[in-house]
């Protein structure tokens, strides 16, 4: 959601600004935060005290702060900051270039209203050429949640819930497809209720089939997921839809049907399983990743021990799995029997180990099999070689000629790992 929000600001600034990898010769630096997490919190204060040298040096130089630690914070950033000019939270993002066009006029601003009515704009994708449109994009269906987890800071950070019109959706997706896009994400809080706030709206799975219908668009994915509002609806579109890809982020958060109890998620461990057989009773192949929490207030060692169960159980293909982190506003960082961080420490661990056991079962199920790849680009750890993603999300890194890059290909996997696979351009068409 982030990265979709900062593409959005590059764009909505791209009349009078350029992006610049080099903070040395910019004008105008934004920080875009998150506030999931606390150690997140922690980067973004240690950034800015690196920035406050260059402002020292640049006084012209503009700096901002947006997102989710700026809607958290607010006005305390420009306390702790003094030398950053504009806080504004993900509501404001459309104000930023009238702010910056009257800056001058002012010390500082800070825009942390949360509107019951907010819509993202849609806003053409600029590019400057074909070859500088991106394979993969995002592309944000709604904002906000209303389910209120416990130990969850979103909803109000982000605001309550709200779909976007399936107009401006689908006008963004043949936009993105028009200019050479070939993978899209659909993203919100929680895309399953899509639509169900708005009694004329479509429901998500109406508005996958209709994205999923249009022209030219190859692959098609979304996330995240709700287990409570999954239904049979939604399950059925990975079976019907050709372009959607055999993938699914399914956030299980703990095994423990007193820690799910306690976290307000809604749903019990019997429950998300049902949605997993479900799952895999329409597509077989489907790739399952997850989201975990270990140590949450309360958490006993047969609760952690359940998560393992249902980890072994599922056999995720990947999961992000983090120590309970306690968040501003939040009820579970009130609750009183929290989990020493040793405790959790000890048990990020065996999750972890388990998380990797469980993923190279998963792997090597497909080393001698060929798997539709997208290359997508030059692999980060070695220049020398190609990234591609099965439809099934998983990472596979091979050798080839950059002449590769942007198109399919059949790969033939030779070998895995717990966090991705190796293959090779297969000989056959």
């Amino acid at each position: 959601m982030n990265e979709y929000d900062s593409l959005k600001i590059s764009q909505l600034l791209a009349s009078d600004y350029e992006l610049t990898q080099d903070k040395e010769e910019a004008d105008l630096i934004i920080v875009n935060t998150c506030s999931i997490r606390e150690k997140a919190e922690h980067k973004v204060y240690s950034l800015l005290g690196h920035l406050k040298k260059l402002k020292a040096k640049r006084p012209e130089l503009i700096l901002a702060v947006g997102g989710c630690v700026a809607q958290q914070e607010k006005e305390n950033i420009l306390r702790r900051t003094p030398f950053v000019e504009i806080v504004f939270g993900p509501h404001s993002i459309c104000e930023l270039p009238d702010v910056l066009k009257s800056l001058e006029t002012r010390k500082s601003i800070c825009m942390t209203e949360l509107k019951d009515d907010f819509v993202i704009p849609f806003v053409p994708f600029a590019t400057k050429d074909d070859s500088d449109a991106p394979l993969k994009a995002f592309v944000t269906i709604m904002q906000g949640c209303d389910n209120f987890c416990a130990y969850c800071v979103v909803p109000h950070v982000r605001g309550r819930e709200v779909s976007r019109p399936s107009d401006l959706i689908l006008e963004e997706v043949r936009d993105l497809v028009s200019k050479g896009v070939k993978d899209i994400t659909l993203l919100g809080q929680n895309v399953n209720s899509y639509g169900l706030k708005q009694k004329t709206s479509k429901n998500f799975a109406q508005l996958l089939r209709e994205v999923g219908a249009v022209p030219g668009l190859e692959r098609l994915r979304f996330t995240t997921s709700h287990p409570k509002d999954l239904g049979m609806d939604t399950i059925d579109c990975f079976r019907d839809i050709p372009c959607l890809c055999e993938h699914l982020h399914l956030p299980l958060q703990s095994g423990s049907d007193n820690v799910l109890k306690r976290m307000n998620r809604r749903y019990s461990k019997a429950q998300y399983l049902e949605k997993i057989a479900a799952l895999r009773d329409a597509v077989p192949e489907i790739s399952i990743t997850t989201d975990l929490i270990v140590g949450f207030p309360g958490e006993t060692d047969e609760d952690f021990e359940q998560t393992l169960s249902v980890v072994r159980q599922v056999e995720y293909e990947q999961a992000f799995a983090f120590k309970y982190s306690p968040r501003p506003f939040t009820r579970a960082k009130d609750f009183s029997d929290q989990v020493p961080d040793d405790v959790k420490s000890e048990r990020l661990t065996v999750l972890l180990s388990t998380l990797n056991e469980v993923a190279m079962k998963r792997h090597s199920r497909l080393v001698g099999k060929e798997q539709e790849a997208l290359i997508e680009g030059v692999s980060k750890a070695d220049p020398n070689e190609l990234t591609a993603r099965t439809r099934g999300n998983h990472v596979i890194n091979l050798r080839g000629s950059r002449d590769l890059i942007g198109t399919f290909r059949k790969v033939r996997i030779t070998s895995a790992s717990y966090h991705s696979l190796r293959g090779e351009i297969s000989l056959n068409p």
